[in-house]
């Protein structure tokens, strides 16, 4: 099973520095867009950086829409890595969060 995280608990645990953002999209993506925070981990290189997770962090999974982050959850936690989607991924972020973030 997945877990699941919005866009606002995101947001409150960004701001409280109890999570780590890790956005998933190419390079071409997050150079158009980005959250100031996030590190950007393309989808199909996260099995090479899997060492670079940390068991003992949190990590929240963000992509464009959520469907690729999904995926990625589901290979963390089941390499014992506390992963979270975010549901709606940027895009939604855009709309609901900041709205200086650019849409595509």
């Amino acid at each position: 099973m997945n877990k699941d995280m919005t866009v606002d608990s995101l947001k409150v645990k960004l701001k409280t520095k109890s999570i780590t953002l890790i956005d998933v999209r190419e390079e071409w993506e997050f150079d158009y867009c980005k959250i100031e925070t996030s590190k950007n981990i393309p989808m199909n290189i996260v099995p090479l950086k899997l060492a670079e997770f940390k068991q003992n962090m949190e990590y929240a999974i963000i992509c464009h829409s959520g469907v690729r982050s999904a995926q990625v959850v589901k290979y963390l936690n089941n390499n014992g890595i506390s992963a979270y989607n975010v549901i709606g991924g940027i895009d939604l972020w855009s709309i609901k969060i900041d709205n200086e973030i650019k849409r595509y």
